[in-house]
C-alpha cells in the first residue's frame, strides 16, 4: 500500500465508488414529471399538426399479415428499423430461434434507443407480429399495428425536442422503444407458446451486466425506469386501467394529462365524452409482453384496452375498425407523457406561468 494511504481512506474511496455506481438507478425512484404551462402542453399535444406528419402514412405499411418467421414479418421489421434509423436513433436487434408448434421459427426483437450512452431508459413497447391463422387474413390493426405506429409517430413529431434532449449533458434518462416479435401464440396460449420475444429479451437483459464489471450485480433490466406496454389500441372508447400499485402515480399522470387536454380544448371530438384512462385500480391483469419483465421486478404500465375490442382475433381487426379521432387523442396523451417524463424542452411564451400539469 502506498505510504500515507490509510485503511480509512480506502474505505471512503470504496464507499464513494459504490455510491456513484448505485446512484444511476436509484435516481428513478425520486424521478418526477415536468410541470407544464398551458402553452407548453399545447405545443407538445399539437406538435403532430404543426409537423403535418400523417399518422396513417406510418400505419399503412404495417397493416399486412406479419406472422413471426414470415416474409411479411421481415418487411415490417425492416420498415420499423429504417424509420427509426432515419430519425437518428440507435438500432439493435435480438435475433434467436425457438421451438413452436409449427417447428423452429426465427424471431427478432427490435430495440431502438435515442441515446444509448445514457444509463436509464423510459421504455415504450409493443409487439409487431400478428397472430397466425391458416387463412393468412389477419391484419391485427389494433393487435398491434396501431401501437407500433403510435411509437413511430411520437418519435417523428417530437424529433426536435428529443434531439435537443439527446445533446443535453445533464440528462441521465433517455427514451427507448422495444418492438417485440412473437407475442402471439401459434396454436394455444401457454407458457411456451406465447411471448417468445419478450421472454427471450428479458432473460438476455437479466444476464447482461451493467455497467460491465460492476460489483452490485446490476444488469440491463436495472436500466429500465419502467416498461410502458401498448396493446389492443385503435377502436373507439377504450378503457385503460391501473393494474400495478408500484406505477399508480404514473398511471395517474396519464389520467391528469387526459383531463388537462379535455379542459383546455385540445381534445379532438367531444371533450365531455367517456374518459379513457381510469382512476380506479383493476384487479388481476392481462398476460402480455410485460409479464417476463414483471417477473423480474421491472415496473410496468400496461396500456391495453379492457374489455378487449370486439374485433379482437377476428378478420375484422383491420383499418375499417379504427377510430382515428380516438387514436389522435391517445397520441397527444402519449406525447405529453413522454415530454413530461423526459423533461423535454419547447418554446413557450415568456408570460406563460400557469401550470396545468
Amino acid at each position: 500500500m502506498p505510504s500515507g494511504f490509510t485503511f480509512g481512506k480506502l474505505c471512503v474511496v470504496v464507499f464513494l465508488v459504490l455510491e456513484t455506481q448505485a446512484k444511476w438507478f436509484d435516481d428513478k425512484f425520486s424521478h418526477r414529471p415536468l410541470h407544464m404551462t398551458t402553452d407548453e402542453l399545447r405545443q407538445f399535444a399539437y406538435t403532430s399538426e404543426a409537423k403535418r406528419t400523417s399518422f396513417e402514412s406510418l400505419l399503412d405499411p404495417i397493416l399486412i399479415p406479419r406472422v413471426s418467421g414470415s416474409e411479411n414479418n421481415k418487411v415490417v421489421r425492416e420498415y420499423i428499423k429504417n424509420h427509426m434509423s432515419n430519425l437518428g436513433w440507435s438500432i439493435e436487434t435480438d435475433a434467436f430461434t425457438d421451438n413452436t408448434p409449427h417447428g423452429q421459427v426465427d424471431f427478432e426483437n427490435i430495440i431502438t434507443t435515442l441515446n444509448p450512452e445514457t444509463p436509464r431508459r423510459l421504455v415504450l413497447a409493443c409487439h409487431y407480429d400478428s397472430k397466425y391463422f391458416r387463412e393468412n387474413n389477419f391484419i391485427g390493426a389494433t393487435d398491434s399495428a396501431v401501437p407500433c405506429a403510435m411509437m413511430l409517430y411520437l418519435a417523428s413529431v417530437l424529433k426536435e425536442s428529443l434531439n435537443e434532449h439527446k445533446q443535453r449533458a445533464s440528462q441521465n434518462v433517455t427514451l427507448q422503444f422495444v418492438f417485440f416479435d412473437g407475442e402471439e401464440a401459434f396454436k394455444h396460449w401457454s407458457d411456451v407458446d406465447s411471448l417468445y420475444g419478450s421472454r427471450h429479451l428479458a432473460a438476455l437483459w437479466e444476464k447482461t451486466p451493467y455497467p460491465p464489471g460492476n460489483v452490485e450485480n446490476t444488469n440491463y433490466l436495472h436500466r429500465m425506469d419502467m416498461l410502458v406496454l401498448l396493446d389492443l389500441i385503435g377502436t373507439s372508447n377504450p378503457k385503460f386501467s391501473n393494474f400495478f400499485e408500484s406505477t399508480a402515480h404514473w398511471h395517474n399522470d396519464l389520467v391528469q394529462i387526459e383531463v388537462a387536454l379535455r379542459n383546455t380544448r385540445m381534445w379532438s371530438g367531444n371533450p365531455r365524452g367517456n374518459t379513457h384512462f381510469q382512476t380506479d385500480p383493476a384487479y388481476g391483469g392481462v398476460e402480455d409482453d410485460h409479464l417476463p419483465f414483471l417477473q423480474r421486478n421491472v415496473d410496468i404500465v400496461h396500456l391495453i384496452a379492457t374489455p378487449f375490442p370486439k374485433v379482437w382475433h377476428t378478420p375484422k381487426d383491420n383499418k375499417e375498425a379504427l377510430d382515428f379521432t380516438t387514436i389522435a387523442n391517445l397520441n397527444k396523451v402519449l406525447q405529453v407523457f413522454a415530454a413530461r417524463y423526459l423533461h423535454l424542452s419547447t418554446v413557450a411564451d415568456a408570460d406563460s406561468t400557469k401550470s396545468e400539469l
